[in-house]
């Protein structure tokens, strides 16, 4: 049978290239020699006798002691994404916002405060807004893209720093690595929600982070199939903090989920490649489109932060943010008129989705605090798939032209 996958397991692939490493990275292998990684649908495990029970529960002896905590499935996902990432650990969890909310509350008691961008998902939004003050901690929500206001508020000691770079759904950056150099005078852990950008094209533990989740739901397995999430980081810091807050709280990622991440994670790379040459076409189009307003996309050289996007990120990615003149009427026009283009509030899929963030994923947020972070009721978020680039220019088109 396999044994737990450990650092030494994964050390041999760590200098290989990357595409190697997400075929071939974390993979053990049962008595039956299988080429594709088994699924250990099991929730608990057996002993050869007490002895090795008692050494297993006190962490004196390598094994698996019950899912809740690891399970073969998720060690080999785990140490795949530790390569992906460049982390010494990882590990993985039930959605993208159970890793969101185990990361800030494995570090985080009564009395700290924590830092967050303004522009944030709307489930991240209200853990920092809402929930996080319910147990007396202090939180402060922070222009992105100002430096000198980072540098205001971290004049005075913080607990922790939450960024998303780029910034759901307007794909405003922040400058991580001088955000990291700030917390870390104030004393502050930074923790980087890195899913628009993916591992691919930026690398926030190389920027100074301390850990970087992730929605694996997203781009990771790509194709709309499973929910799940991950944190990784330093070893020390996530055997200290996070480890014990996931194994006694609970938000265990499947087995089965784990597995269908793990095979995805084998063509990550090529789809990455293909979402942004698709996204860098449909963007350039919208630029010259009249219906349009504003069009973020981080490939575009009119990005309004494209420098510090080529100094941080290898790349653009699928996601593209955009604003059309007539508001949500012409919004709900555009999506209405899409043929190809699902209406949905994922992203990072094969198929490519578009979603009105005003009335579905930023609903939650007072029309007034979107207002202050650029969403209007024009605004619209695309994320680009790997269909033909001629037929989504096609579809785009038409819609633009419905919308106006």
């Amino acid at each position: 049978m396999p044994k737990p996958s450990t650092s030494e397991s994964i050390d041999k692939h760590r200098e290989h290239g990357l595409e190697t490493q997400l075929v071939h990275g974390g993979s053990m292998r049962s008595q039956f020699g299988e080429v594709g990684e088994a699924i250990f649908l099991n929730s608990g495990f057996c002993y050869d006798d007490a002895q090795t029970a008692e050494r297993r529960f006190n962490g004196e002896e390598p094994g698996f002691v019950y899912s809740r905590y690891r399970n073969p499935t998720l060690a080999m996902l785990e140490d795949r994404l530790a390569l992906l990432e460049g982390a010494e650990s990882c590990i993985a969890v039930g959605s993208g916002m159970a890793a969101v909310f185990a990361s800030l509350m494995g570090i985080l008691k009564t009395g700290d405060r924590v830092l967050a961008n303004k522009v944030l998902f709307g489930s991240c939004h209200y853990i920092i807004t809402e929930i996080l003050p319910r147990f007396g901690i202090k939180t402060e929500l922070i222009e992105g893209d100002d430096l000198a206001a980072w540098g205001k508020a971290l004049s005075a000691p913080a607990t922790a720093v939450f960024i998303e770079s780029p910034a759901n759904p307007t794909l405003q950056l922040t400058d991580i690595a001088a955000v990291c150099t700030l917390a870390k005078k104030a004393g502050a852990l930074v923790i980087v929600d890195n899913v628009f950008a993916s591992p691919i094209y930026q690398r926030p533990l190389e920027l100074g982070a301390d850990m970087v989740v992730y929605s694996t739901t997203k781009h990771m397995d790509g194709q709309g199939r499973t929910l799940g999430g991950a944190i990784l980081g330093s070893k020390a810091l996530l055997d200290e903090k996070i480890a014990p807050f996931n194994r006694h709280t609970g938000p265990a990622l499947s087995p089965f989920n784990a597995w269908v991440i793990l095979k995805g994670l084998e063509t990550l790379p090529l789809r990455m490649e293909r979402h942004t040459s698709n996204a860098q076409a449909i963007a350039e189009l919208m630029e010259k489109h009249s219906a349009i307003d504003n069009v973020f996309y981080p490939g575009l050289k009119s990005f309004p932060q494209y420098a510090l996007q080529q100094k941080q990120a290898t790349g653009a990615g699928g996601l593209i943010a955009f604003s059309l003149k007539g508001g949500k009427a012409s919004a709900f026009a555009f999506l209405n008129a899409l043929s190809i283009v699902a209406i949905s509030n994922n992203l990072g899929d094969a198929k490519s989705l578009a979603t009105h963030p005003a009335t579905t994923t930023h609903s939650n947020i007072s029309a007034d605090a979107r207002a202050a972070i650029g969403i209007t009721d024009g605004t619209l978020r695309l994320s680009v798939g790997l269909e033909s680039i001629a037929d989504l220019l096609r579809d785009i088109s038409f819609a633009l032209d419905a919308a106006l």
